[in-house]
């Protein structure tokens, strides 16, 4: 009984997720700056080399060469000269710095860095990070990183056992990069826009378009593809495009999508979208199980007899198929396809299993995607 009604909630959970999408989307408009992405602004990767030094204990350790060639090269930099064969990175951790650097960031900006350890130290807490150069696919230097690091996890042992907490070979410095050099780029001198969409429907990019030109009261912007608007600059914008921008992005339009379902069969995971429909089909779903279990006998030989003790092999073997009858499902919309699913008896494996083989003879329509 726990078993189906643990299946019973999965497939009202279910239902009632499909039933508030299904409602949600005549009157679902969402914003434009929502679902799509506009041409110009956009972020720019930046990384570096750099080392974390004042770690306890927990750095790099000897057999990272390329820890101790940094240090050396390090020092030596600064004057000091150094025997590298003497030097024990246990306090230092080599890392790699990430930043994402917007196009409108400017000298002097700062920006979050995450820093990453790329040698054998088991634990960055505590470290503060050299000033490191950041730089862009171009090899420029775009910015500089320094400061201390805040790691959200912790990690302690000895010899027989260890605590450990999230993930402390990771850290994050909040506004540690220091923007010295700008993107070249100029929002507002562009003469047109494209405004790239998170889905690729015709439908949406018609709507968006329409949208646009109502707005602005002109035909100019149009769609390019399933995913893209090119939009012209009115006159009246020429050299301001940014106060355009910003009465477009709040426009409200209703998204639409190919009907889908998202099967992850790690987790058991099944979503369906509100679209989703099938044509008329008759199921059953039926698991057979197959128990084997061996349980060898030991035989004595009597007392002062010549034989020896032997052991007798003993499998008993249980099959089990359970019985279910076949179901007709039909129907247009979400809410069949669940009751359907839910009159079997499907757990949220048999489900996965169940569409697949819908899919398959044709009788459901959206695409499936398995993760």
């Amino acid at each position: 009984m726990c078993g189906h009604s643990k299946t019973r909630r999965f497939a009202f959970l279910l239902l009632a997720l499909g039933l508030a999408v299904g409602l949600a989307m005549p009157a679902g408009a969402v914003r434009l700056k929502d679902i799509a992405s506009f041409g110009g602004v956009r972020s720019n990767d930046l990384v570096g080399y750099g080392l974390v030094v004042g770690l306890p204990g927990t750095g790099d350790k000897s057999s990272s060469q390329f820890t101790i060639q940094s240090m050396a090269n390090m020092l030596e930099n600064m004057g000091v000269k150094v025997d590298r064969a003497a030097l024990k990175p246990k306090n230092v951790a080599a890392v790699m710095v990430t930043v994402k650097m917007p196009a409108s960031s400017r000298p002097g900006s700062r920006l979050d860095a995450t820093v990453s350890s790329v040698g054998d130290a088991s634990s960055l807490l505590g470290g503060v990070l050299l000033m490191t150069p950041l730089k862009g696919i171009d090899g420029s230097i775009y910015a500089l990183c320094q400061g201390s690091l805040a790691v959200g996890g912790f990690s302690a042992g000895g010899d027989a056992a260890t605590a450990t907490k999230n993930i402390t070979t990771v850290g994050r410095i909040p506004g540690g990069a220091v923007v010295e050099r700008s993107v070249p780029f100029s929002f507002n001198e562009q003469k047109d826009i494209t405004i790239q969409l998170g889905v690729e429907d015709f439908s949406t990019a018609k709507q968006v378009a329409d949208s646009l030109n109502k707005a602005i009261g002109g035909q100019y912007a149009h769609a390019q593809d399933a995913s893209s608007i090119r939009l012209g600059i009115p006159p009246q914008y020429q050299g301001n495009i940014v106060a355009l921008m910003a009465s477009l992005e709040n426009l409200e339009v209703q998204p639409d999508s190919r009907a889908k379902v998202v099967v992850d069969e790690k987790t058991g995971t099944v979503v369906l979208g509100s679209n989703v429909t099938l044509s008329r089909v008759a199921v059953s779903h039926g698991n057979l199980n197959v128990v084997v279990s061996e349980q060898p006998q030991v035989s004595q030989p009597g007392a002062f007899s010549p034989g020896q003790t032997a052991i007798t092999p003993s499998t008993e073997i249980g099959v089990r198929e359970e019985q279910r009858r076949l179901v007709l499902m039909a129907g247009a919309s979400i809410q069949e396809l669940v009751d359907g699913l839910n009159a079997i008896g499907a757990t949220p494996r048999d489900l996965i299993s169940i569409l697949r083989t819908m899919k398959s003879a044709g009788a459901l329509h959206a695409d499936l995607e398995v993760l």
